[in-house]
């Protein structure tokens, strides 16, 4: 069972009372003590005071000591995984590192098959992400992003999950199952464990403290009655009675039902998904499926995101947060191994060592292969916001950029050609065509003024967000290895700088840019249409789908849908120009952990453009200033790309070439 919620939630207290008075548990607490700090010493103090003498506290010290304490046959509470994750970044150095954290994606992964074949009664404690303070900073992203990983997860092979808000257990039932009742510390196994072992790890940047929250002991009722308490857990209202103690023979009902459900087999429990929420059509975006204030249940993240390997899902499908499966880390670290083994000095390679590392665990091989079918899709759409005058061109000028590249013309098409990649010109939201462009796609004709009104209606939002997905799956169906979106809309920075500030909690004048090279006018017409449409964004935050069709646009949902359908589908993407930046914002937001998929190729010239890489923790290969925002730079890439990987698989190793350092004085030395 894991059981998660907020700061003085209840949780600890929830989770202790899983067990029997009697029963010898095994407590493993993973807060560290921390020299000189009293405050944090107390609080672990007043934690075991109100443990029963019958149990056993053992210390974690190290992330891998609580994996392999696992083994030992329980009863087992652990409290909690998030200071277990965060003394896990604190050995790495996490906090002042950029890139990837392969001790930290070790450390977590090892954690989850170890939970998985735990072979006793096993009660997992943790913090909710975002029902705390997490500060916006890099370290506070760090520790919300890799929290929120671990615990979907530990969800994943785990046969129950409990949320905890104000001392009331809810119980999350399975994405696409009916809640398995009684089965409390199961955990599945096979090919499920083994999937979610390999799932994002968890990572963080605040320290937790230790669950003391002073709720009152409740009060017996008569024995069997309503209200019962049970081994000092808070009473729960009579509509939501609390689960049996670990070991109970008679399961509780699911949160809200009248009845009990028929119990699963409690050997074989359907596998929690690593993502059960709302439809993002809801008012209580993040709501477990099932819990009052939601509007349809969730559905599979295989679904939603698209199994990797397969075509377009079905047109049916919910449009719901999914997560994605990270690179593969075996890959990965022989990757790593593989550089450390060349005849070069520590380091050599720097960045073109990171890219040829990065695309093997894309790949899951090593050494990995020079991508041979790289292609770029450029979307051509209008946005209503043009006509306010916030860009050097015309709006029209949408259409005669997209005549252009069907022609081969524009900036990113020669430098396709000259990298061998293919290009492909998509009319998805022209306001009357373009000549030579595909129209097959095409979802609306322009969009709404964004300060003034919704740039899509809903049903225009959910085909714009498919047709991304379509077009994705068409291109890796015919064999693209890499793939670099772009827009090629007039106007686009526009709703793009506006998602961003949406996204980030920034002020509209700290986002706009120059962008096309507009003068002073323009600049403050654009400044005033952003904080209009960011009003109107407002409302739908937490909401990524409403957000993109109030104050989006078509090419922009289609981008967001494009890059999630790719990252689902394990192929690479490189990302260049604020659009494509705030399309992969949403695109993370909808299917998360898409972003380990996407290489940033330079730093957009907008300012947008640096919250985007820092809110993605991702660092520009290049630093090129190029403004053209249509994909250049990320066309530049490419080559980069093949360079890393024939370095990695053609280089010389220090033992084959005897290319090793020596002892320089020994050297130095040898004539004396």
């Amino acid at each position: 069972m894991l059981v998660i919620g907020g700061t003085r939630s209840g949780k600890s207290r929830y989770a202790e009372g899983r067990f029997g008075e009697e029963t010898a548990v095994r407590y493993l607490a993973t807060a560290r003590r921390v020299p000189g700090d009293t405050e944090w010493d107390a609080r672990i103090a007043a934690h075991a005071r109100r443990r029963p003498s019958s149990w056993t506290t053992e210390e974690i010290t190290s992330g891998p000591a609580l994996a392999a304490a696992l083994a030992t046959a329980g009863p087992v509470l652990v409290d909690d995984l998030a200071t277990w994750l965060t003394g896990v970044l604190d050995d790495a150095g996490a906090w002042e590192r950029s890139g990837e954290l392969p001790e930290v994606d070790d450390a977590v992964a090892g954690l989850v098959r170890a939970v998985a074949a735990a072979p006793g009664p096993l009660v997992l404690v943790s913090a909710e992400t975002g029902l705390g303070v997490v500060p916006d900073s890099r370290a506070g992203r760090l520790f919300r992003d890799r929290l929120g990983e671990l615990n979907a997860a530990i969800a994943a092979v785990c046969a129950e999950t409990v949320l905890v808000v104000a001392g009331r257990p809810l119980r999350l039932p399975p994405a696409g199952a009916e809640p398995t009742p009684g089965a409390v510390g199961s955990s599945a196994t096979g090919h499920d464990a083994a999937a979610a072992a390999e799932a994002p790890a968890a990572s963080s940047g605040h320290r937790p403290g230790p669950d003391t929250a002073a709720t009152p002991a409740p009060q017996p009722s008569p024995a069997g009655g309503p209200g019962t308490a049970v081994a000092g857990v808070p009473t729960p209202a009579v509509d939501t009675p609390p689960a049996p103690p670990v070991g109970a023979s008679s399961p509780a009902p699911p949160v809200g039902a009248s009845s009990p459900a028929p119990p699963a087999p409690a050997s074989s429990p359907a596998p929690a998904a690593a993502s059960d929420v709302a439809s993002p059509t809801g008012d209580v975006a993040g709501t477990p499926a099932g819990v009052p204030g939601t509007v349809s249940p969730a559905a599979s993240a295989a679904s939603a995101a698209g199994s990797p390997g397969t075509g377009a899902a079905d047109a049916d499908d919910p449009i719901v947060p999914a997560a994605v499966g990270r690179p593969d880390l075996r890959s990965r670290r022989e990757a790593v191994a593989l550089v450390d083994g060349l005849a070069i000095p520590p380091g050599g390679l720097g960045r073109l060592g990171e890219l040829g590392v990065w695309l093997a665990s894309c790949q899951a091989g090593c050494p990995p292969r020079p991508p041979l079918d790289a292609r770029v899709v450029l979307l051509a759409a209008d946005h209503g916001i043009a006509a306010a005058g916030v860009s050097a061109y015309p709006p029209e000028v949408s259409a005669a950029r997209a005549s252009a590249a069907a022609a081969g013309r524009l900036p990113v098409t020669v430098a396709a050609r000259a990298a061998g990649a293919a290009v492909r010109t998509v009319d998805v939201g022209l306001a009357a065509g373009a000549d030579g462009v595909e129209s097959g796609h095409l979802v609306t004709r322009g969009t709404g003024r964004i300060d003034r009104e919704d740039a899509l209606s809903p049903e225009q939002a959910e085909a714009a967000w498919r047709t991304g997905r379509r077009l994705a799956d068409e291109e890796i169906d015919a064999g693209a290895d890499v793939l670099v979106p772009a827009s090629l809309a007039v106007g686009a920075t526009t709703p793009a700088a506006t998602l961003v500030a949406a996204l980030t909690g920034t002020e509209p004048v700290a986002v706009v840019g120059r962008a096309s090279g507009i003068d002073d006018q323009a600049w403050m017409r654009k400044a005033v249409a952003i904080r209009d449409a960011l009003r109107r964004a407002r409302p739908h935050l937490r909401d990524p789908l409403a957000l993109l069709r109030t104050v989006g646009g078509t090419d922009l949902i289609v981008l967001a849908g494009f890059l999630a359908r790719a990252a689902g589908r394990r192929v690479p993407a490189v990302l260049d120009g604020l659009a494509v930046g705030a399309a992969a914002l949403l695109a993370e937001e909808l299917a998360p952990g898409a972003k380990a998929w996407w290489l940033a190729a330079q730093p957009s010239t907008e300012p947008g453009g640096a919250l985007v890489l820092e809110h993605l923790s991702l660092t520009p290969v290049l630093d090129l200033a190029v403004r053209t925002e249509d994909g250049t730079a990320g066309v530049a890439v490419l080559p980069l790309l093949e360079s890393a990987a024939r370095l990695l698989a053609e280089t010389g190793t220090a033992d084959g070439t005897g290319i090793v350092p020596g002892d320089a004085t020994a050297t130095a030395g040898a004539g004396r």
